[in-house]
């Protein structure tokens, strides 16, 4: 930050008080960790099957234009029937959207990271083809839908922006640790995450979890692209999503791929793109800082999982080694006990 003429001292600050300075400013970061939280857990639930989901993008935009197409194409109906719907349309069209990439890794053996990464781009040119055609708001020029229902959006809270949409990521991020860490389905899961190999002569449906897997993964996108159109943008528009399925990736690690921990790095991720906004109109510093941040943490992340776990190893080694070392040389001293006790053992171990 330094490095591009913006003072640290003055800036973070805004960048607190942008994210969680008022009560205003903790409902903005709520609702830009929303979705964050449930493309993370797409990337959790996942990774928790040794399975690399990198498509969550492509499955947020295919659940955004299934739920508006159920909520534009339903016949009008009251609300506490209209909004599960459009939701349910919306986990299902993320959930098919994985489940290709599934049916490909288990079926004929494809990388799901290709095939997910491949689908990204399928998913964004297919909602900007239905926003610029058959879905187009037929009274306006600009590639978008018409506005969703109001019995399909979801509440506000609060008087503001914030939506009833936190509590229904709450409410997954809690799904998905019941699921992976309280059901046999769960253990199942991490055990092919664990060692495939060895599930599989378990007897564990490892081809058949990897689809399931896959498309549950989609559904958690699929629900946070339709709960940004109902609750943030009442309409379906052409790239709506600032990345929100890439970013889950780094949200995912941070939170140690776990759905709680998830919800942690979720605010964190949330409160630096509301503050990024503040912090911006304040000392002028560009939001992209934010992302550089968001980088340096993850960096971090790696460095102490990886690098500093391997240097805590070796000097554990050593001073192992170390206190070895120096209670062979007291025994050598007093008599050579340790000697006798060597020699005894081995032909304690030839007798035996």
């Amino acid at each position: 930050m330094a490095a591009a003429g913006i003072s640290p001292w003055s800036a973070y600050p805004v960048l607190w008080e942008g994210a969680a300075g008022s009560a205003d400013s903790i409902k903005e970061t709520l609702v830009k960790a929303t979705p964050l939280l449930l493309t993370g857990l797409a990337y959790s639930f996942a990774y928790r099957c040794g399975l690399f989901n990198i498509g969550a993008e492509g499955q947020l935009y295919a659940g955004a234009l299934a739920g508006t197409a159920a909520a534009l194409l339903l016949p009008p109906l009251p609300g506490w029937l209209h909004l599960p719907l459009a939701l349910l349309c919306g986990m299902a069209g993320g959930a098919l959207w994985g489940g290709i990439a599934g049916a490909l890794k288990a079926g004929r053996g494809a990388s799901e990271i290709i095939n997910t990464i491949m689908l990204n781009y399928v998913g964004l040119y297919v909602v900007s083809y239905m926003v610029t055609g058959p879905l187009r708001d037929a009274g306006g020029s600009l590639p978008q839908t018409a506005a969703i229902p109001l019995a399909a959006e979801l509440p506000r809270l609060l008087g503001s922006r914030l939506h009833a949409g936190v509590f229904v990521a709450l409410g997954a991020a809690l799904i998905a640790y019941l699921l992976l860490h309280r059901s046999a389905w769960g253990y199942e899961i991490r055990s092919a995450g664990s060692n495939r190999r060895a599930a599989e002569v378990m007897g564990m449906p490892v081809r058949r979890n990897t689809v399931l897997v896959l498309m549950a993964s989609g559904g958690f996108a699929g629900l946070a692209g339709w709960v940004e159109i109902a609750g943030v943008q009442h309409r379906l528009l052409q790239n709506f999503s600032p990345g929100f399925g890439y970013d889950g990736i780094a949200v995912a690690l941070l939170g140690g791929a776990h759905p709680l921990g998830n919800i942690l790095s979720a605010l964190l991720f949330g409160g630096l793109r509301s503050g990024a906004n503040a912090m911006q109109r304040a000392t002028g510093a560009s939001t992209s800082l934010v992302y550089v941040i968001q980088a340096v943490l993850i960096i971090l992340l790696l460095c102490n999982r990886y690098w500093l776990a391997g240097v805590k190893r070796t000097i554990v080694a050593r001073l192992v080694g170390r206190r070895s070392a120096e209670q062979s040389g007291h025994s050598g001293q007093s008599g050579q006990p340790g000697q006798s006790a060597a020699i005894d053992s081995k032909l304690g171990g030839e007798g035996a």
